[in-house]
């Protein structure tokens, strides 16, 4: 066990050092893919977009095939249609792929098509892009002339005919029918090396939007599988966050924070109670600590990519332990609570513990695919191949931690009608409903609702989603404490029968097997009352 969790954290190392965040380098090496996804980052005013295609590899000779980028602009994150329809179809082929495909959420995209031929990259615009600010790297962006101009045009705006401020806004970027970029050409050992770049400035608030990169691969039959290095450059005029991820660092040290502050309070509750403690107790107080440091550690790591574009791998590292600790904590709690250890009985039955030993794994690759899709490139082929496996251990995961809670209220159904525990039994089977419900809400809405809401809002509204998540994670932290806290009351800790073990009395042969029950300052404690729910 030891040595599994070495090669983890090994594993965890590796990812931290090797990848940069809002500085991408991806290699594509041998990749045969139609399209790639490089990029999707929300753009506020004064934000830029810097891309480098460093050694684009093909045959020397002439290029049968067709190559480009595409970027696309949306309101929110939802998955572009023509990807998810005409994976299959080249989009740079001509009108007829794309026709009909831009809406109010998909107002424009801009074709870049390289011309290996004449050296040089097209561009092309369709929808709504009314200026297109493209230069050969971020260097050349003229920024002060750029922004003196667009006061110029907004405060003579009502001065001039409307075709003369159509003109006045066309001057500030390049047109987009006649717009082209140089590509540079070197040749080495009977093989073409191409090279390229753009750089995009957002100039005013109507360009604003998230936007979507992407790499197209429209092969001939005879062309091979291409190798390039494409190195990307966003920022938000020196924010290295995109426009949803702004308020993330202040939301995840607030949130750690409060669970830091639930955490000592709890700690505390612990400490003080006169009733007794157990195990679980600690083990739910461990779980506070670790969110709230996991929080704390993620909301540093933020504000380092906020401010550099790229991690300090020391506090990433961090990150992701807590982050696995946490992950794993968590749904060894939600077992030992549905099961009942610590509180009704001290031993596991064997079907619980084939549960851990089911559910423990799964939670440590989930959480392995987690950093490892959050630190890898959108457009390594890894990446889905990551995510789909990542949503496929989740839900078993979760699948998996209902069954101790539906066979602990199954158990309390049967034995809810005998005589002299019922009524305990009854108010146990309440308790372990509810917390069957608290873990349901809790599932649904941070795995489904927040995914909803994740591709529904606007861009530069996506962090409500990771507020809705925080905040479901902590009612449902607090409602599982209060339901499981140490008081007499509770009927989780009032004692059937069936769970006190039986003690022999004596050997000798008129008392056998006569046992007696011992009896627990528990029994004598009052059941929770009703409420009035």
């Amino acid at each position: 066990m030891i040595s599994a969790l070495k090669k983890v954290f090994i594993v965890i190392f590796a990812i931290a050092v090797s990848v940069s965040s809002r500085i991408h380098k991806l290699p594509l090496v041998d990749d045969e893919r139609h399209y790639v996804d490089l990029t999707t980052f929300g753009f506020f005013e004064g934000g830029i977009l810097d891309v480098h295609m460093i050694n684009f590899k093909l045959p020397s000779g002439s290029v049968l095939g067709e190559y480009g980028f595409t970027l696309d602009r949306t309101v929110n994150d939802a998955i572009n249609p023509y990807l998810e329809v005409h994976s299959d179809t080249c989009i740079l082929k001509g009108v007829e792929n794309y026709g009909g495909l831009l809406s109010p959420h998909h107002p424009a995209i801009v074709f870049l098509k390289l011309d290996f031929k004449n050296l040089r990259i097209n561009i092309t615009c369709e929808g709504e892009v009314t200026a297109l600010h493209l230069y050969q790297n971020r260097s050349m962006i003229p920024i002060d002339r750029i922004k003196r101009q667009s006061q110029y045009i907004f405060v003579n705006r009502q001065r001039r005919s409307p075709l003369d401020s159509k003109k006045s806004t066309e001057a500030l970027g390049s047109q987009c029918s006649y717009a082209v970029l140089p590509i540079t050409k070197e040749t080495r050992n009977g093989f073409d090396y191409y090279n390229t770049s753009f750089a995009m400035y957002v100039a005013s608030d109507k360009e604003e939007g998230l936007y979507n990169l992407y790499f197209h691969n429209c092969p001939h039959e005879t062309e091979p599988a291409i190798n390039v290095l494409i190195e990307i450059y966003e920022s938000n005029d020196g924010n290295f966050l995109s426009a949803g991820e702004m308020p993330l660092p202040a939301l995840y040290s607030m949130m750690s924070l409060i669970f830091f502050l639930c955490a000592g309070f709890w700690t505390f509750i612990l400490k003080t109670s006169r009733h007794k403690v157990y195990r679980i107790h600690i083990i739910m107080c461990v779980l506070v600590y670790l969110k709230a440091m996991s929080l704390a550690f993620h909301g540093i790591n933020y504000h380092f990519i906020q401010t550099r574009g790229e991690h300090v791998t020391a506090w990433a590292i961090l990150y992701y332990i807590t982050h696995l600790l946490k992950g794993a904590v968590l749904f060894v709690t939600i077992i030992l609570v549905g099961t009942g250890w610590n509180f009704i009985k001290h031993i596991l039955a064997d079907r619980d513990k084939k549960i851990f030993m089911i559910v423990i794994p799964l939670q440590v690759v989930a959480n392995v695919a987690e950093i490892i899709i959050a630190e890898s490139e959108e457009g390594a082929v890894e990446h889905n191949a990551w995510r789909i496996l990542l949503m496929f251990v989740d839900v078993l995961c979760c699948g998996a931690i209902m069954f101790p809670v539906v066979w602990s209220i199954h158990h309390l159904e049967d034995s809810s009608t005998t005589d002299g525990k019922a009524a305990v039994n009854l108010r146990k089977l309440k308790l372990f409903r509810h917390f069957y419900v608290m873990i349901l809400c809790y599932i649904y809405f941070t795995r489904i609702i927040v995914t909803i809401l994740e591709k529904t809002v606007p861009f530069q509204y996506s962090w409500i989603d990771e507020m809705f998540r925080e905040m479901a994670t902590f009612v449902f932290f607090v409602m599982t404490g209060y339901k499981f806290r140490p008081a007499a009351a509770n009927p989780y800790f009032t004692p059937t029968y069936d769970d006190v073990e039986p003690k022999v009395i004596s050997e000798i042969g008129v008392l056998d097997g006569v046992t007696n029950r011992e009896k627990r300052r528990e029994d004598m404690q009052p059941l929770m009352q009703e409420n009035s729910e």
